[in-house]
């Protein structure tokens, strides 16, 4: 019994000190180097303070929607659904959502809208939506803010991101930023 509770002892007191004094100091240290200290990046707006990689609600028919939460956007504890695309239950909750947009925007189809914009991320925080998903809204909030479409398309080319590396990922839109750029327009 000595012979396997002194190793378990000592597997312990290691593990406990790495992963409780190591890595969160070295994870802590390389923040440092990072903008706003590893803090998160946050935009003042309207006295406000946002954070930019942190998924946002927009669901005002004069701004970009962002992708729905399954946290309800509370950053203390992302997570997704974990519902499956078999259960009643979540395929009623995104047939709502399709069912929503569609009222909200009447010029588009079932068919042209972007799966990000009626489903939640894995973590629920997800501050970007595709560039389609921009895209599709583009008629509604043109029509209820009296801009110009071409306009707006060029403000959603502005704010795209490219891949990381020009390969890894989709491009991609933060709405919070592209929703700030859109309140400048007036």
């Amino acid at each position: 019994m000595k012979k396997h509770i002194l190793p378990a002892i000592k597997l312990t007191a290691v593990t406990i000190i790495f992963f409780a004094v190591i890595y969160p100091t070295a994870v802590w240290g390389i923040a440092q180097f990072v903008p706003n200290d590893g803090k998160g990046d946050i935009i003042e707006h309207n006295g406000k303070k946002h954070y930019s990689n942190i998924g946002q609600s927009f669901t005002e028919d004069n701004y970009f929607w962002s992708r729905p939460s399954a946290v309800g956007y509370n950053a203390a504890g992302s997570g997704g659904s974990n519902k499956g695309p078999s259960n009643e239950e979540y395929l009623a909750e995104i047939q709502v959502r399709i069912d929503s947009f569609l009222l909200h925007n009447p010029e588009v189809t079932k068919a042209e809208i972007p799966v990000d914009i009626v489903t939640a991320s894995g973590s629920g925080l997800d501050p970007h939506i595709s560039v389609q998903a921009a895209k599709v809204q583009v008629k509604r909030i043109a029509k209820i803010r009296n801009i110009n479409v071409q306009k707006l398309e060029q403000l959603i080319a502005e704010h795209t991101e490219k891949p990381l590396a020009g390969i890894f990922g989709p491009e991609k839109i933060n709405v919070l930023q592209l929703n700030i750029a859109l309140e400048k327009l007036k």
